[in-house]
């Protein structure tokens, strides 16, 4: 056959797979590390077949293994236990399937399952997942609240039964999924998306009964946490009991101790609400009360004041004043007027005493020129010339004969 395939001359399906085995071949042993999905032993054959599912992603493989290979690094194993298997890659031309072919498989202790799960939350820790400050407050009184939990469990009547008797009003959306086992990741995830994508859904509660590290390792999935982080709306964590810490509590924005403990933090208490409401009235009707008695005090020592008791007495005393500037304002200008008048008097006999008119009277004359000089020497006036003889009643003309 030629190295290169044509459409005029293509390669036969055997020599495809043929292809496909010696690539696959290349990879040799290589240790696999897994959760078992699914376990199957039949009887009188010496293989024992084992899907091997990622533990953060939802893929799987076939595993064989002998028996005794089994038994010897694995006794006792259960589906949903984690294994590390030292195991080659096989093809099979005839079904074209892949599957692993092992000779050493060895059970994942708690001790080794402990150190990963401490190696993974650090990892987290360092992409930020647990950082506080993205961590997000779960409305006060939230319309409709998401359930995650197994069906009919203990978890699922414990938050339902705790928030209704808080807050009977509360609704609900509850997805029931697998809590545990190797498809307990991927449900919870698919659940989780669900309820993120419902606008109606406010808070969203992961919720689970106590167990074994073995049975929460589900919500210390990797792909789980990183579901979580990446949903808009808030998540509460409530897996197990106040011990228990599995990694989804640090992702979450909030963690509840239990799932009661979670019901008593997603829906406020109506009762204590009630009388916070009460209390709350009550300080109030006081504080109106005490400025209300402050007012009125003020109020009345206003009123009290001599200008507000008796009104009058300010208009008598104001008016007593202005009759008392009135009278004195009259004596003022009658005796200014009095005195104007005497001086005026004494003035007016000054005046009359130093006026010609008095001097007229006692029979003497003013003689004027025609041009209205006073004539005073006899030689100024010449024959002829006419004078205005001025007396006390009266004027005379007059003609200089001589």
């Amino acid at each position: 056959m030629s190295e290169q395939s044509t459409a005029e001359q293509p390669w036969p399906v055997r020599v495809v797979s043929q292809k496909i085995s010696s690539w696959i071949g290349k990879l040799g042993w290589v240790w696999v590390d897994g959760q078992v999905a699914q376990l199957s032993r039949r009887p009188g054959s010496s293989t024992v077949f084992v899907t091997l599912r990622d533990p953060s992603a939802d893929l799987s493989l076939t595993l064989t293994a002998n028996r005794d290979v089994l038994d010897s690094g694995a006794p006792n194993l259960q589906e949903g236990a984690r294994i590390v298997a030292h195991a080659r890659p096989e093809w099979f031309a005839q079904r074209g399937t892949l599957s692993l072919r092992a000779d050493q498989v060895r059970l994942v202790g708690l001790g080794e399952l402990l150190a990963r799960l401490e190696q993974l939350k650090q990892l987290l820790a360092a992409e930020g997942l647990f950082d506080p400050r993205r961590k997000r407050r779960p409305p006060f009184l939230p319309h409709r609240i998401g359930l995650i939990t197994a069906r009919a469990s203990a978890a699922e009547r414990d938050v339902l039964t705790n928030a209704k008797r808080r807050w009977p009003a509360v609704d609900f959306r509850v997805l029931n999924v697998t809590v545990q086992g190797p498809t307990a990741a991927p449900s919870i995830i698919g659940a989780l998306q669900t309820l993120d994508a419902d606008e109606s859904v406010d808070v969203i509660i992961l919720a689970r009964g106590g167990g074994s590290v073995e049975d929460l390792l589900p919500f210390s999935d990797e792909a789980l946490c990183r579901a979580v982080f990446a949903c808009r709306t808030p998540v509460i964590s409530a897996i197990g009991h106040e011990p228990d810490t599995p990694l989804v509590d640090w992702v979450a924005d909030m963690r509840a101790s239990t799932p009661t403990d979670a019901a008593k933090r997603v829906v406020p208490d109506l009762g204590d609400e009630l009388r916070l409401m009460a209390q709350a009235r009550s300080r109030l009707t006081q504080a109106l009360r005490h400025r209300i008695d402050r007012e009125q005090q003020r109020l009345d020592s206003i009123r009290s004041r001599p200008s507000l008791a008796n009104p009058h007495a300010l208009v008598d005393r104001l008016e007593a004043d202005l009759h008392h500037a009135v009278d004195r304002l009259r004596r003022i200008v009658d005796f200014r007027l009095s005195r104007a008048d005497s001086d005026l008097a004494h003035t007016l006999a000054r005046l009359r005493g130093l006026s010609p008119g008095a001097t007229l009277s006692r029979g003497y004359a003013i003689v004027q020129t025609s041009d209205g000089h006073v004539l005073t020497d006899a030689a100024k006036a010449s024959n002829g010339d006419a004078l205005r003889v001025r007396l006390a009643k009266g004027e005379l003309a007059a003609m200089v004969t001589s």
